[in-house]
């Protein structure tokens, strides 16, 4: 499942949501066709029209004609003053003019091309590593509705729940996006908990790692531990 983000009015990012947010939030007015959006494997940020078709938007009409998000203003050129016209001393020999703008200009090439390589080096691995951090941070947003679902079983039943029991299937059957299994249970320290494996693959990171939720009955509180590194996890799962 798709998660997708969009550029607010102050060209701030939002998301992750899923595509159904995204044409609810088109329907009522609060994005556009033109509001940029972006989605994992499309490349840049696009105009949300440009995913009209992928999102239904055809039938998924605004309920009112809101004004079109304004275009990104075009980049103020600045024309540097006219030289002033002097009177020259007969030319010397050596580097015409042309020579030296030409060393000049590959100069300035190289130059670029180093700041544009560092810059790339740091860029690449830090989106890299903000990709791992949302997914992580979705798995996690999947298994809190579980929670209050095993809190409830436990204080019901006076015991912890297990796959199979009523309102918990089997650990693939609740799995979903980045999740490929969840087992419920008893953890070795007495607690109820919660275990999701889970399923990125490319992400040697994160693939086939787990997520672990233990619930206190005592104080009614939950922890949240995994063999993810902390710098790819929510808040709250790290130490």
């Amino acid at each position: 499942m798709s998660q997708w983000f969009y550029a607010d009015d102050n060209r701030e990012r939002r998301g992750p949501l899923p595509a159904e947010n995204i044409v609810e939030l088109f329907r009522s007015d609060r994005i556009v066709g033109d509001t940029l959006v972006w989605r994992e494997g499309a490349g840049d940020w696009q105009p949300l029209r440009n995913f009209a078709a992928e999102l239904g938007l055809d039938e998924a009409t605004p309920s009112s004609a809101g004004p079109a998000a304004p275009p990104l203003p075009p980049p103020v050129q600045h024309l540097p003053p006219a030289a002033p016209v002097i009177s020259t001393p007969p030319a010397k020999p050596g580097l015409s003019g042309c020579a030296i703008v030409g060393i000049v200009v590959a100069v300035v090439g190289v130059v670029l091309v180093a700041i544009a390589g560092i810059l790339a080096a740091i860029a690449v691995p830090a989106y890299a590593e903000y990709v791992q951090r949302s997914k992580t941070a979705i798995a996690y947003g999947q298994l809190l509705p579980l929670q209050a679902e095993v809190a409830a079983f436990a204080q019901a039943h006076g015991r912890c729940p297990v796959n199979g029991d009523d309102g918990f299937g089997e650990p693939e059957a609740l799995a979903a996006g980045e999740v490929a299994s969840v087992r419920v249970g008893r953890f070795g320290n007495g607690h109820c908990g919660i275990e999701a494996r889970l399923h990125v693959p490319g992400r040697d990171a994160l693939d086939g790692k787990a997520i672990w939720l233990d619930y206190d009955s005592d104080t009614g509180t939950w922890q949240c531990s995994s063999d993810v590194a902390d710098k790819f996890l929510p808040t709250g799962c790290r130490g």
